[in-house]
């Protein structure tokens, strides 16, 4: 009696369903993976950094951050 055969491999169905999931999760949805802490507006992220830190002036600032929002068009 060969148990391998009945299990579909050594692995139950669950398991190649989960497995699968997990691949599908990977490969297919790079950019949206729960937990992540990615922000959607990265340039306006690093724009309101540089400010805090005194890189910039406020008035570059707000000039940067309008165009960044595309509020001046």
């Amino acid at each position: 009696m060969n148990c391998t055969t009945s299990h579909f491999g050594g692995m139950h169905f669950l398991w190649w369903f989960f497995w699968g999931i997990i691949l599908v999760w990977i490969f297919a949805l790079p950019y949206d993976i729960p937990g992540q802490r990615r922000s959607k507006n990265a340039a306006l992220e690093i724009l309101k950094q540089r400010f805090a830190n005194g890189m910039i002036e406020k008035e570059e600032y707000l000039e940067k951050k309008e165009i960044l929002e595309g509020k001046n068009n």
